[in-house]
């Protein structure tokens, strides 16, 4: 769908509750959009924007250093058109809404144990073979009005196997707002699942860097 149905308040909670799992500093507002001071090495900082605007665009000229993430909810195209040549695009997202009337709940297949570990905002679940290996993974939080989940992740060698089903399912039983929206960002591969389970396009998500110097 198209961009403009995520608004500045609704990224700013999503980017809190994304801060709050993850253990980083909580978001700002800058230039026009939410800046996260993530101090990682290959990410130090990111500024999101729902909408192109001139604080995206200064950033764009200001900044000259790599490792600087600028993020959008629209299109690559339209996010280049804001910057100077030396950007890049470095990843194409999308932002995704639960359609609360088409809820799928899916069941742990055999063979598999679940655990979940948190009483809110914070949960974060486990899936492992009778092994005890690890097969599935991921986060929610809770807060502002939102219910997000993140870095959901199944181990390739488990794949296609209805893991992620059963983890996102297991997961949105912890919702306890009913109010509260529930978002979270999907890749390309992550987007198809999604879709099947209920959950809608809310904006493309874009996201450029200056490369590193080879």
């Amino acid at each position: 769908m198209a961009a403009g149905r995520v608004d500045l308040p609704l990224m700013a909670a999503w980017l809190a509750a994304r801060s709050l799992s993850r253990g980083l500093p909580t978001p700002v507002l800058d230039s026009g959009g939410v800046r996260v001071d993530t101090g990682h090495a290959d990410e130090r900082q990111r500024y999101a924007f729902v909408q192109p605007c001139e604080g995206l665009r200064d950033l764009g000229q200001s900044i000259t250093r790599p490792f600087v993430a600028l993020k959008l909810c629209g299109p690559a195209d339209d996010l280049l058109a804001m910057l100077p040549g030396h950007w890049a695009i470095s990843s194409r997202s999308w932002v995704m809404g639960r359609v609360e009337s088409n809820q799928a709940e899916t069941a742990l297949p055999d063979g598999y144990d679940l655990s979940i570990e948190g009483d809110g905002p914070v949960w974060a679940a486990r899936i492992v073979d009778r092994a005890g290996v690890l097969a599935a993974s991921g986060y929610a939080v809770e807060q502002g009005g939102v219910f997000i989940y993140d870095r959901i992740r199944t181990e390739p060698a488990y794949e296609r196997r209805g893991l992620g089903r059963a983890l996102m399912t297991a997961l949105g039983r912890c919702r306890r707002d009913v109010g509260s929206r529930e978002i979270l960002i999907a890749t390309a591969a992550g987007r198809a699942l999604y879709l099947t389970l209920g959950w809608r396009d809310l904006a493309p998500y874009s996201t450029a860097m200056i490369p590193p110097a080879s």
